[in-house]
């Protein structure tokens, strides 16, 4: 059985055990490239310059996926109770609050219990010690395994007949296909079409940059 009839089957199973006919496109419009994202950090302008020193800027180093988005040569040590995480990347540009993403992995080799939350979504999640070249932060919140999403830009959405919030089912096509249940959608003017995953679902259903997931209709 090749990748191709594995997804139809899969698509078929899930069909059938969820009662699931809701489509949201044509068979050749509701393909989505995805982007895997490894544990990484977002700072406030404020953190940045405790652990850079004053006045300090973020170094580009590549362009992201998501326009405006950029990570960055700045690379720190995360730590927790139960130990730490060296070169974890920088991505800018700056946000209003400091953000640690991390995977299932990862929060037991630091000994912590990052919620699952999507991004912005700080409240009560996980404290987590950021120590780079010049100082140390030690947030109270911030540290969150980001859940499966989808960035949207607003025509996509129109498109595919969905708006910001929606969840959706999504097959992948790989040797090792599976779905992803309930997956968030993210639509704004800003965001270009991509569906992000972590290391940990990367590597259970064998995706890497760049492989096209598909739409099954919303949850």
């Amino acid at each position: 059985m090749n990748e191709q009839e594995l997804a139809a089957l899969v698509a078929k199973i899930v069909q059938e055990q969820m009662g699931n006919t809701t489509s949201v496109a044509s068979p050749s419009g509701d393909m989505v490239p995805v982007g895997v994202s490894n544990r990484h950090i977002h700072l406030s302008q404020e953190d940045f310059e405790v652990l850079f020193g004053k006045g300090a800027t973020m170094t580009h180093l590549k362009d992201l996926s998501q326009p405006g988005q950029f990570a960055c040569k700045e690379v720190m040590t995360i730590v927790g109770p139960g130990g730490a995480i060296e070169r974890v990347r920088l991505l800018g540009p700056a946000r209003k609050q400091t953000q640690v993403e991390v995977s299932v992995a990862d929060c037991f080799k630091l000994g912590i219990q990052a919620p699952l939350r999507d991004s912005g979504d700080l409240a009560g999640s996980a404290p987590i010690t950021i120590v780079g070249p010049k100082g140390t932060v030690t947030a109270p919140e911030g540290c969150i395994i980001a859940v499966k999403h989808i960035h949207m830009h607003t025509s996509d959405a129109a498109r595919l007949g969905l708006k910001d919030k929606d969840k959706v089912n999504v097959q992948t096509c790989t040797e090792r296909g599976l779905i992803f249940l309930e997956v968030l959608v993210r639509v704004s003017d800003k965001f270009k079409l991509e569906m992000h995953v972590d290391m940990d679902e990367a590597n259970a259903a064998s995706l890497k940059n760049g492989d096209m997931v598909k739409i099954l209709g919303k949850s």
